[in-house]
């Protein structure tokens, strides 16, 4: 990201949150790069990890207005989840492999039904609550309002499934603020799949609270089920092969 030197004088907390969030600030003074502004390298080998990083300020919470400046201005993809920003880093071949063969057995599944699955990048913008506006990328989302893509193809809508697939980097925020965020803001089922693990938790919500929760572990003949399209099963051996 480039910004000019009195931008910077002006508005020096905004980009140090970016810069925060592992985006490199370029500073210009008359059209040349004078400087730049970047993160302090310790912590940095969290980049490794295999799905995300994330990096909350210690300045000020990231508002939804300077998340879609970041997100414009930026080449690397980010999540916003209760005014923390996430840097979402390449995930490992182990993490993309389940998100294929998900994907997979869901399109295969939803073939010629209205409602329609997806696997990230997708941005998802939910309203949490007023003046806390949630940005985030699921694995995979199943929608069925596709009336709520607007003239830009942004979806505005809400999907009714979310399905997160965990790496170590990620874990706790899919365990924790994830299923809260999607339990409070209207989806209806929330699939956390564990590759590690090989097994599924599927969480069902009803009136944003869990109305219930449903463990499939990897044994002989097993499959997850939905609870909200009858009939969607899913092998967990050729989930996890």
């Amino acid at each position: 990201m480039h910004v000019t030197s009195t931008d910077m004088q002006n508005n020096f907390g905004k980009y140090l949150k970016f810069a925060e969030a592992r985006e490199e600030i370029i500073i210009t003074k008359n059209g040349k790069a004078v400087a730049t502004l970047s993160s302090f390298p310790e912590g940095g080998h969290n980049l490794l990890k295999e799905n995300a990083s994330a990096y909350e300020t210690s300045y000020a919470r990231v508002s939804y207005e300077e998340f879609l400046e970041l997100s414009k201005a930026s080449d690397q993809r980010f999540e916003l989840i209760d005014g923390t920003l996430y840097n979402l880093a390449s995930p490992s071949f182990q993490h993309q492999h389940t998100v294929h063969e998900l994907h997979g057995l869901f399109y295969g599944w939803f073939k010629g039904k209205s409602c329609t699955p997806l696997t990230s990048p997708f941005d998802v913008t939910l309203e949490k609550r007023a003046g806390n506006t949630c940005v985030v990328q699921p694995d995979l989302v199943v929608i069925c309002d596709k009336d709520q893509v607007d003239e830009h193809g942004k979806y505005q809508g809400t999907p009714t499934l979310v399905v997160e697939v965990l790496s170590p980097s990620t874990r706790s925020r899919d365990v924790i603020q994830k299923l809260d965020l999607y339990r409070a803001c209207g989806v209806q089922e929330y699939w956390i799949v564990d590759p590690m693990k090989k097994q599924v938790t599927v969480y069902i919500f009803q009136d944003k609270e869990i109305a219930d929760m449903y463990y499939y572990a990897n044994t002989v003949g097993s499959f997850a089920a939905s609870q909200v399209f009858n009939g969607l099963h899913i092998s967990m051996s050729e989930l996890f092969t």
